[in-house]
């Protein structure tokens, strides 16, 4: 298994020169404490966390996975210990309100730190993950009794929360829950049914999980209409920040994975539970989607995280592994073979994933900046706010969550490829980073879902184009503006193209869909595709001026960091960005040739 080691050099260049945080910060009315030495002390720190207690545990975890035994679950070895540090450390509360015991700073520092566990070691961070979306929706929409119950010792990292939506039945169309809940006389409810996939519904790392669970009242309307929210604890609160009696429920089995071996994945059975409802009746998904659309930013980290975690294997192997030699001619005239990073197409696989994990980044932290926006528009009750940045966050939600896992998946296949049988071998790791991000692109929605909430939802039903037409013309200004510069002029030229091109596709798909409504869902995953190409190139051009002007006025001590980051734009721009062209194309074919073949005759075996 790759060593990790934090990409503070990147991450420190996107967020104090790219994106300017240090500014951002002290525009935010809760920003104070996010000074640039503070923040650059956390993010040491972090990657020190990440590096020596993380990442050890990685492989291990994979190969040791967790154990059911008399309905509790024992994690890997070594994750009470490294859990027990990370709350010490004050990591669960970096982002969480002060009222609650929260250090206060900006929802941003959450996702920088998410992003650096998770890299290190997945399942481990599935783990407080969770929790940090249960305290999301408990935050935002709980009653103050709720909040005080439950946000201290979710804060503390005491306890741990889950998000329980899938049945049996049903996954991604929740209208079709089952799971009742019926009021018991004493201002709660009894909870009743079976939820499946459940990450971290079992552990033995908190002393209580508080589940965040989706249920129907027994007057609920049909569909997702009449779905509710309820708090349901493991253990009752005992009113003074502790644990009281056993809740009624239980861990039935635990999920056999292909990956992300050591997060427990439960079959959970909820027996005439305890519940509370938390939001109104029937508005459960509303509430929901407040941990929905954080677990979803929190997925596309999964998109970012395998591809550097695989680069830095691959980047090192191919530095050390030697075979046959260069067609150019001998690199290491002194030795039996070149390195394999002399072929030209170990290059491209290398390139691939450095440009997927680097420009993925910089989509995470664009998108972490307007996350800020929108908690303290929650903070400081301006819902006008709170609700204009959730436009802008929504709309990026999808194409961070859809795009990003499926270029992760790809990136991690690459680290594989570069290893030749090696990468096959569980010895070294790579294959565990394919495993683990396979299921990137299906928890939290498939990639088809976050396709057809951007197409479908976001852009034809609820903007009719609108928020196509907002981002990208952002896009065009800000590659307008750097037309002049000869070494960026070609960046920016081929982006202007696609933001005009951008704005054709959607126009015509809707124009398409209103004759034929398959259209929207035959087309939704080469929109999402075609919109996540031209996100990322946005995100090379910021980075390629913001590495020719450090190129021309900086220090010469990160000359070659500045040269190849120019340089890693030209092969995105001209090696993976033509794949932009290839999604516009198919997404204007006609559903058709997908519709037309009888299901019955799409098999003729015998």
């Amino acid at each position: 298994m790759p060593a990790y080691k934090a990409p503070l050099r990147d991450m420190k260049f996107l967020l104090n020169e790219v994106f300017d945080y240090p500014k951002h910060y002290a525009s935010l009315n809760h920003g104070e404490n996010a000074t640039p030495d503070i923040v650059d002390a956390i993010l040491n720190e972090c990657a020190k966390f990440c590096e020596e207690v993380l990442s050890p545990l990685n492989q291990s975890g994979d190969e040791e996975g967790c154990k059911l035994e008399n309905g509790e679950v024992i994690t890997p070895k070594g994750f009470k210990e490294a859990y027990q540090q990370y709350t010490m450390g004050g990591w669960q509360s970096l982002s969480a309100p002060e009222e609650y015991g929260g250090q206060g700073l900006p929802a941003s520092m959450g996702l920088f730190k998410q992003e650096m566990m998770g890299t290190a070691n997945w399942s481990f961070s599935m783990y407080p993950g969770l929790s940090l979306g249960a305290m999301n929706t408990i935050y935002l929409h709980g009653n103050e009794q709720q909040k005080q119950d439950y946000m201290p010792p979710l804060t503390e990292g005491r306890w741990g929360g889950t998000m329980c939506l899938t049945e049996p039945q049903c996954g991604t169309d929740l209208g079709q829950v089952k799971t009742r809940a019926e009021p018991d006389g004493k201002g709660s409810y009894k909870i009743t049914g079976t939820k499946i996939f459940i990450s971290s519904g079992e552990h033995d790392l908190t002393e209580n999980i508080v589940h965040i669970v989706l249920a129907r009242l027994p007057d609920a309307p049909k569909g997702t209409r009449g779905i509710s929210l309820f708090i349901v604890p493991k253990f009752l609160p005992d009113g003074n920040g502790g644990v009281g009696e056993r809740n009624h429920v239980s861990c039935g089995s635990l999920e056999k994975k292909m990956g992300i071996k050591a997060s427990a994945t439960c079959v959970m059975n909820f027996d005439e539970a305890t519940g509370y409802l938390i939001g109104p009746e029937h508005k459960g998904l509303e509430c929901m989607f407040t941990f929905m659309n954080s677990a979803r930013i929190g997925t596309a980290i999964q998109g970012v995280g395998p591809a550097e975690l695989s680069y830095q294997g691959a980047l090192a192997y191919a530095r050390e592994r030697r075979s046959m030699r260069a067609l150019s001619g001998k690199k290491e005239p002194d030795q039996v073979a070149d390195a394999l990073i002399h072929h030209a197409d170990v290059r491209r696989m290398l390139l691939t994933q450095k440009a997927i994990a680097e420009g993925g980044r910089a989509m995470l932290y664009y998108a972490a900046r307007l996350a800020d926006h929108m908690v303290e528009g929650h903070m400081d009750d301006d819902q006008k706010k709170a609700d204009a940045y959730d436009d802008k966050l929504g709309f990026l939600t999808p194409i961070l969550k859809g795009f990003l896992t499926e270029l992760g998946n790809e990136a991690a296949y690459l680290g594989m490829q570069v290893f030749g049988g090696h990468g096959y071998i569980r010895e070294h790791g790579m294959e565990q980073i394919a495993r683990d991000t396979r299921i990137a692109t299906l928890y939290e929605g498939t990639t088809g879902i976050q396709a057809l909430d951007l197409l479908g939802r976001k852009v034809l039903m609820m903007t009719q184009g609108g928020a196509v037409r907002e981002f990208s013309l952002r896009v065009a200004n800000y590659a307008r503006k750097h037309l002049t510069d000869r070494r960026i002029r070609p960046f920016a030229i081929e982006l202007l193209k696609l933001t005009a091109q951008w704005n054709i596709l959607t126009v015509k798909v809707m124009l398409a869909a209103r004759k034929d409504r398959d259209v929207v869902s035959s087309a939704a995953n080469d929109f999402l595709m075609f919109s996540g190409y031209v996100t990322m190139a946005y995100m090379w051009l910021r980075q390629a001026v913001t590495a020719a002007d450090k190129l021309d006025n900086g220090g010469a001590d990160s000359m070659e960091f500045y040269r190849t980051k120019i340089e890693t734009a030209e092969f995105y721009y001209e090696r993976m960005l033509p794949r932009a062209q290839t999604h516009a194309s198919s997404m204007l074919s006609s559903p058709k040739n997908l519709m037309q073949t009888d299901p019955e005759n799409l098999s003729f075996i015998d």
